[in-house]
């Protein structure tokens, strides 16, 4: 089978991919095509937030207590990944975590306070961008390299499943502000997860608010709401069977989407039944980054073993991107379903560059308890 190598743009990252010159529109059987829909690396390194500090007023409003305790933390059935193995022993401590996702009134505090400017409201930069791509790749035009993200844009047939640039759309003005790029804005829409936000935008956030992103531990065990050994936060049943659980494509990806819970995209929080311990969206509506260095290995290195609260592995490692350090996101979102990345189960892992943005990724922040 030939190949091609496609330079196209991802969430505002230039990204080589693998593309099949010959793909044919047909339907996947059997496997799930992986982690393809987040395999974006860095387009702009670090950003700067040291100008951001702490705004002294922390509080448990919207927050629970997640009782902490032991379980088994992996893949919970044949749909799991390798990364989700071996399923290994954890222990982690209490600590307070919010209810939902962080709205766009709660983001939009934090800027009107900060005059935060999030990552996809940044230009790329090309010398960042190049030490990605092979010596001598030309530099891009200038009406390329804006502020911009990736936005969703349904197809109108199948498309190969691994050929994401398909559905992805490079649209210049798109931010949190702009979900869908300048047109659409969240005018009403308070109650709504704020999307195309960064590992890097989430940080600032939690250093200003006084919290921080959940371990990847943290973040499993609290997804599961005192459920042992289940595949979702509500159990097992599948996820488009009975009532509508979560906001997920419901159809055929990415052409069809039957809404059958009532949303093509996304939903405000707490639209859906809380798990166990009272916590929504777990699964579904948007990817939520956690603080973990990603690595495809880690699990490998607590097999046997009881981890007290582990932070996750010292070095970034994907084999997919070995020279990309990538950070880990949980739980799914409004595009995920079976045959694409079954997302919202408790124990699927996902992975991208901290500086990458997208319309379905956003974040939840923990507080630890203080005595």
């Amino acid at each position: 089978m030939m190949f091609s190598i496609k330079m196209i743009i991802c969430t505002g990252v230039l990204s080589l991919v693998c593309s099949c010159s010959k793909n044919k529109a047909v339907e996947p059987v059997g496997n799930k095509p992986g982690h393809t829909c987040m395999t974006i690396p860095k387009r702009l390194g670090t950003t700067d937030s040291s100008h951001i500090s702490f705004n002294g007023k922390t509080s448990l409003e919207a927050m629970v207590l997640i009782p902490g305790g032991e379980f088994d933390m992996g893949g919970d059935n044949s749909q799991a990944d390798p990364d989700e193995y071996p399923k290994h022993r954890v222990k982690v401590s209490p600590f307070y975590m919010d209810i939902t996702e962080v709205t766009n009134a709660q983001f939009n505090k934090f800027v009107n306070a900060t005059g935060y400017i999030t990552t996809a409201e940044r230009k790329p930069d090309w010398d960042e961008l190049k030490k990605n791509l092979p010596k001598g790749t030309p530099k891009p035009p200038d009406s390329i390299l804006v502020a911009a993200s990736l936005v969703f844009k349904p197809t109108s047939r199948p498309v190969h499943l691994n050929d994401y640039n398909q559905w992805w759309k490079w649209v210049k003005g798109a931010s949190w502000k702009h979900p869908e790029g300048p047109g659409s804005n969240i005018e009403g829409k308070d109650n709504y997860p704020v999307v195309h936000i960064s590992w890097d935008d989430a940080q600032a956030y939690c250093k200003w608010s006084g919290k921080r992103l959940p371990t990847e531990a943290e973040w499993e065990f609290a997804a599961r709401g005192g459920l042992k050994n289940n595949i979702y936060p509500w159990g097992n049943e599948p996820v488009n069977e009975g009532t509508p659980k979560a906001n997920s494509w419901e159809g055929k990806f990415p052409y069809l989407n039957e809404k059958k819970d009532g949303y093509s995209t996304l939903a405000p929080v707490q639209s859906f039944k809380a798990n166990g311990y009272g916590l929504y969206d777990m699964a579904g509506n948007v990817w939520e980054w956690c603080s973990d260095l990603y690595n495809y290995d880690y699990y490998k290195k607590l097999e046997g073993t009881m981890a007290l609260n582990p932070k996750g592995a010292d070095k970034s490692y994907d084999p997919q991107e070995p020279y990309s350090v990538k950070r880990s996101l949980r739980g799914g979102s409004f595009l995920c379903n079976d045959s694409y990345c079954s997302g919202y189960r408790v124990a699927r892992r996902m992975k991208s560059s901290p500086d990458t943005s997208l319309e379905h990724t956003g974040f939840r922040c923990v507080q630890d308890i203080t005595h």
